[in-house]
């Protein structure tokens, strides 16, 4: 379906917040000389977040080993990881005076340790910091080696996320170099290991999954005891990555959220501009509340 064909229904027109407060926190940033994926994804929720102060940290750099086709980070031969980035983080997080920070990183495919010693040293300097603010991790796939997760899990996140993104039948034009088994054994390995640790997962819509895959991967994600699943709009963040298929209607996403918390999920956030890291601090909270995996 040609992009022009396809026109942005009403419910997904909003009004961008004003850029009050935005400016402070750009400058702290890059004071500190980090990276958030708010700027290197093109999230459309950029502006309202930096408004309230809030973003994602991305660590390991800008550049990213995977083609994924949803994704607008640039892509190539990253540079060494940045061995003061975790003090600089702490620090940041530290100055915003965060409840609850998110940190995320490109794919590192080409160090032996897929950046997971990197990963720990930046909770270890975050908690030392920052000890009364929870943390919440979104990782790759770290190649489907435990290990590696294991490193990072030992070093005592909050939250482990990790995207499932769509339905497996579209795995290979969505994210071809990931696994959608693989996935599964990275969240159900982190509950095996760490049954305190929250898990949590996302999933996009919008890029031609059915309705009885999307229900499937909801079930599958249960089954692997994940306790918090984010459920959002697809959408095209920069010319040459995939067509939006579909939008997919307010109401659809409210039966999604249903039908997820039916199946036990203790926290669903499921609407048009939902991500993964979108109001973070709110669903940790709903999820420690009401955590049942």
């Amino acid at each position: 379906m040609a992009q022009e064909t396809l026109r942005k229904p009403d419910w997904m027109k909003r009004r961008l917040p004003r850029s009050v407060g935005q400016q402070p926190l750009t400058g702290l940033l890059r004071d500190l000389d980090l990276v958030t994926v708010c700027e290197e994804a093109r999230c459309p929720n950029r502006s309202e977040c930096f408004a309230h102060g809030t973003a994602t940290f991305m660590i390991l750099g800008d550049t990213c080993t995977r083609k994924c086709g949803f994704c607008a980070v640039t892509k190539g031969i990253p540079k060494a990881p940045d061995p003061d980035e975790p003090k600089r983080l702490a620090e940041a997080v530290r100055r915003m005076g965060l409840r609850h920070a998110v940190i995320t990183s490109v794919n590192r495919d080409d160090l032996k340790d897929g950046g997971s010693n990197h990963w720990a040293a930046v909770v270890r300097e975050t908690r030392k910091l920052n000890p009364t603010t929870s943390i919440e991790v979104l990782t790759p796939d770290f190649l489907g080696h435990l290990d590696q997760v294991d490193t990072l899990l030992n070093a005592g996140p909050d939250v482990y996320n990790h995207n499932i993104e769509t339905v497996p039948s579209h795995y290979l034009r969505v994210r071809p170099a990931a696994r959608y088994e693989r996935s599964l054994r990275l969240l159900a390995h982190v509950k095996h290991s760490s049954p305190k640790t929250l898990t949590k997962s996302g999933l996009m819509l919008g890029l031609g999954e059915m309705r009885a895959e999307v229900l499937q991967v909801l079930r599958d994600l249960r089954a692997n005891k994940v306790d918090m699943i984010t459920i959002g709009q697809y959408l095209q963040p920069a010319p040459g990555k995939l067509l939006i298929e579909r939008f997919v209607s307010p109401q659809e996403f409210e039966d999604y959220r249903y039908e997820a918390m039916l199946m036990g999920f203790s926290s669903v956030a499921s609407g048009p501009y939902i991500r993964s890291s979108y109001n973070a601090s709110e669903t940790f909270l709903d999820a420690v509340g009401g955590s049942g995996a």
